[in-house]
C-alpha cells in the first residue's frame, strides 16, 4: 500500500514542507485562471486554501475553465472546493460565494485572478498591504502577463501596469480563453509562489505570448 506521507516527496526541494505548511492561500477569482491555481495548490500540498467567487458555473465555462456538466448552476468555489477534496482531502477549503470585501480575513499568500482591471486595483489597494505574496496573473486568447509583488521593487512597479478600463483590449467573445493558456498562467504563478518560498529573487513582470512562442522579462528600474 503507498505510504501517503511521501505525497510530497518528490517536490520537497522546491516546495520546502516546513514553509509551505506556514501559508495560508486566498484565491480571488475561481474561473479559467483561478480554477488551475487552486487545482494546483491543492495538488502540491497547500494546507489553508480560501476560496473567493460570487459567479456560478455556466455552459461558457466549461471548455476554458474545466469544469464538469455536473457543475453546471453550482458556485465556481463550491464546484472547485469538491474537486479539492478529492486531490487532497486533507486540506482546509474555506468557501467564500460571493463578492470580495475590504474586511475579509485573508491568507498571507494571495492569488489575484480576476477579469476586470477596476477590480484588479481595488483588490491590489487592499491585499498587497496584507500578504506576504501578491500574484495577478492577465490573460487574453493566447497571451499571458504574470505579476508578482512580494517585495519593494514589485510593489512600486504594480501601480504601473495598471490602467482605465476604457482602455483594456475587447477582443472577440470567441477568441478570450482556452484551458491550456489558464494552466500555464496558473503554472506560472505557482513557479513564482515557488521561488518565493525558497527566497529566491522574483520577477515582478513577465509575459508569454503562445502564439509567437515570445517570452518577455520586464525588470524594472
Amino acid at each position: 500500500m503507498n505510504d501517503l506521507a511521501d505525497r510530497d516527496m518528490r517536490q520537497r526541494s522546491i516546495l520546502p514542507p516546513e514553509k509551505l505548511a506556514a501559508c495560508r492561500a486566498t484565491v480571488i477569482g475561481v474561473g479559467a485562471i483561478g480554477r488551475q491555481v487552486v487545482l494546483q495548490l491543492a495538488a502540491i500540498g497547500m494546507p489553508r486554501i480560501q476560496l473567493v467567487d460570487f459567479d456560478h458555473v455556466e455552459a461558457v465555462n466549461l471548455a476554458p475553465q474545466g469544469f464538469f456538466e455536473e457543475d453546471l448552476g453550482k458556485y465556481k468555489v463550491e464546484a472547485t472546493a469538491a474537486l479539492i477534496q478529492k486531490i487532497n482531502p486533507s486540506i482546509n477549503v474555506e468557501m467564500l460565494p460571493e463578492k470580495f470585501r475590504r474586511n475579509m480575513v485573508l491568507g498571507d499568500v494571495v492569488f489575484c485572478c480576476v477579469d476586470k482591471i477596476d477590480t484588479r486595483k481595488f483588490l491590489s489597494e487592499i491585499c498587497i498591504p496584507r500578504s506576504r505574496f501578491f500574484c495577478d496573473a492577465r490573460m487574453s486568447a493566447e497571451t499571458i502577463r504574470v505579476l508578482t509583488v512580494a517585495g519593494s521593487q514589485g510593489t512600486k512597479h504594480y501601480p504601473t501596469t495598471l490602467f482605465a478600463a476604457s482602455e483594456a483590449f475587447a477582443g472577440a467573445c470567441t477568441a478570450k480563453s482556452t484551458i491550456f493558456t489558464a494552466n500555464i498562467a496558473a503554472a506560472l504563478m505557482l513557479a513564482s509562489f515557488a521561488q518565493w518560498l525558497r527566497g529566491m529573487p522574483l520577477e515582478v513582470d513577465v509575459m508569454l505570448n503562445l502564439l509567437a512562442w515570445e517570452l518577455t522579462v520586464n525588470t524594472p528600474k
